[in-house]
C-alpha cells in the first residue's frame, strides 16, 4: 500500500489520522508530505517506497537531539530488551536516573517518572495541587492535551490560541473546570500581577517554559519566583522542548531562578518514551501522597535510554553543537532570501530552535510551497528546524544549495501574487491550526 493510500485508510480507523498533531502531513503540505517511515538513522529517513530524505524539520518533534537511532542509545536499549524490559519488579535504572537528574539539578532532591510530556505535565500539576490544597493554575505557553490545561478554552474557545496553538478544542473537558486556568503571555507582568492579586490565595501553580525562542525578559522569572513565594503557589518550569537543547540539564540553569518543580521529556530519551518531574525536598510528601500510578511507568527501556542519552549529551556537549549548527542554518536562510529578494524574518534567537517566516500576505501558501519544493530535492523541510548532533557539514552544504534554488523559484512567484503561488502548489495549503481530518 502506498503512503498516501495508507494515510487515507488511517483517517478512517484512527480518529485524527495519527496520535500527534505535529506529525500530520497536512501540517506541512497536504497530499504531498509523507506520513510514514520504514527506517531512520542519524538525520535521514527511509520512506515506504524506499526513497531516502534528509530531515530538516523538527527531527522527531524535538525528541531525537542525538539523531535518529543513535548507536549508543540503541545499544543500551537492546541490552535491557535482551535481559527483559519488564517484570513484576521494578527496574533499578529508574533509581539511577533519579540520582543522575538530581545531581545535575542541585535544587532538586527527588524525581517521579512517566513516559510522555503530556503525562508529566499533568503529574506536576497534580503534585502542585496536592501540596497546596488549591486548584487554580496560571499557564504561560503550551503544556499539552490534558483536561487541566485545555480548561483554559472553556470560557473562551481560543484563549490559548494567542499563546501557542489555535483551535485546541475543549470538547470533552468538564465544564466544571471553567475558571481554573489563567493563560498569560511570557513577559506580561501586568496580566500576571492581576492574576496574583485576584487569585493568589487560590493558585496552586504557575507553569511556563523558562524560554522558547529568546531569553526571558529582564526580571520576569524573578517576578514569578517572588510572587509564587508570596502567595504560596509552586513555580513549575516546563523543559520538555527547550530542555537539553539550549543547555545541558535545562535552560533554567542559565537564568539563576530556581523552580519548585521542573518537567522533562522529549530529548531526554532520544526517541524512547521517558518523562520526569523533579522537585524540591519540601514537596516530597505532597508527591508521595498524591495518587500517581501506572503500569508502564515502571518499564525499563525509558530509564535505560535516558541514562545513555544524558551521558552522551554531556560527553559531546550537544547543546553547543546544535546551537552553533542552527545559527549556521539561520544564516543560510537569511543569505538565500537576500540573494533572491524574498522577504523573510528570522523568528528565533536560538539556533537550537531555529525558525523563520515569510513576510508576505500569502505566507502560508509560500510556506507550503517551500516544503513541497524542498521535498522534491530530497529534504523534509519547513519554517522551523531543530538541529541534531547527526547533522554535519555535508548535510548543511546540500541543504543550503537546495534552499538557494527553492528561494530563487519562490521569489518571482511572490512578486506575481497569491494566484501564482497557489497555482504552483500540488495540493491544498498546509494547516495552521488544529483541524478535524475525519471524512
Amino acid at each position: 500500500m502506498t503512503d498516501a493510500k495508507l494515510y487515507d485508510h488511517a483517517k478512517n480507523v484512527i480518529p485524527g489520522g495519527t496520535g500527534l498533531l505535529s506529525k500530520r502531513p497536512e501540517m506541512f503540505a497536504p497530499e504531498v508530505f509523507p506520513a510514514y517511515f520504514k527506517a531512520a538513522s542519524g538525520c535521514r529517513i527511509t520512506l515506504l517506497d524506499g526513497r531516502e530524505v534528509t530531515d530538516f524539520t523538527t527531527c522527531g518533534i524535538g525528541a531525537c537531539l542525538l539523531g535518529f537511532n543513535d548507536e549508543d542509545v540503541s545499544t543500551a536499549v537492546m541490552k535491557v530488551v535482551s535481559a527483559g524490559s519488564f517484570s513484576s519488579l521494578n527496574p533499578p535504572e529508574e533509581v539511577e536516573l533519579a540520582d543522575r537528574l538530581c545531581a545535575i539539578h542541585p535544587w532538586a532532591s527527588w524525581a517521579r517518572f512517566a513516559r510522555t510530556g503530556g503525562e508529566i505535565g499533568a503529574m506536576a500539576v497534580r503534585i502542585a495541587r496536592a501540596c497546596t490544597h488549591r486548584s487554580k493554575v496560571a499557564v504561560i505557553g503550551y503544556h499539552g492535551w490534558h483536561d487541566w490545561y485545555l480548561a483554559a478554552n472553556l470560557k473562551d474557545p481560543d484563549a490559548l490560541g494567542g499563546m501557542w496553538l489555535k483551535g485546541l478544542s475543549p470538547h470533552g473537558v468538564p465544564e466544571e473546570l471553567t475558571g481554573t486556568v489563567f493563560p498569560c503571555m511570557h513577559g506580561d507582568f501586568e496580566n500576571l500581577e492581576s492574576v496574583f492579586s485576584k487569585h493568589g490565595d487560590e493558585l496552586a501553580a504557575v507553569i511556563l517554559e523558562p524560554c522558547r525562542h529568546e531569553v526571558p525578559e529582564a526580571g520576569f522569572l524573578e517576578f514569578l519566583r517572588a510572587n509564587c513565594d508570596k502567595c504560596g503557589a509552586l513555580l513549575i518550569y516546563d523543559e520538555i522542548t527547550i530542555g537539553w537543547r539550549y543547555r545541558f540539564g535545562g535552560s533554567h540553569l542559565s537564568f539563576g531562578v530556581e523552580p519548585d518543580l521542573a518537567i522533562f521529556s522529549k530529548a531526554m530519551g532520544n526517541g524512547y518514551p521517558i518523562a520526569a518531574v523533579l522537585g524540591r525536598k519540601e514537596f516530597f510528601d505532597g508527591a508521595a501522597g498524591a495518587f500517581l500510578s501506572s503500569t508502564y511507568w515502571t518499564e525499563r527501556i525509558g530509564p535505560a535510554a535516558a541514562l545513555a542519552t544524558i551521558d552522551k549529551m554531556e560527553k559531546i556537549n550537544v547543546s553547543a553543537q546544535v546551537n552553533n549548527y542552527g545559527k549556521q542554518i539561520m544564516d543560510v536562510w537569511k543569505c538565500a532570501a537576500d540573494a533572491a529578494g524574498l522577504p523573510l524574518d528570522l523568528t528565533s534567537e536560538f539556533g537550537c530552535l531555529a525558525t523563520f517566516s515569510f513576510k508576505t500576505p500569502a505566507s502560508n501558501a509560500v510556506r507550503t510551497l517551500f516544503t513541497q519544493l524542498m521535498l522534491e530535492r530530497g529534504f523534509l523541510a519547513g519554517t522551523g528546524f531543530y538541529p541534531t548532533a547527526a547533522h554535519g557539514k555535508k548535510e548543511l552544504d546540500d541543504y543550503a544549495r537546495a534552499v538557494r534554488e527553492v528561494f530563487a523559484v519562490i521569489a518571482p512567484l511572490v512578486k506575481e501574487g497569491e494566484e501564482a503561488i497557489r497555482a504552483a502548489l500540488r495540493g491544498p495549503e498546509g494547516h495552521v491550526t488544529f483541524a478535524r481530518l475525519v471524512k
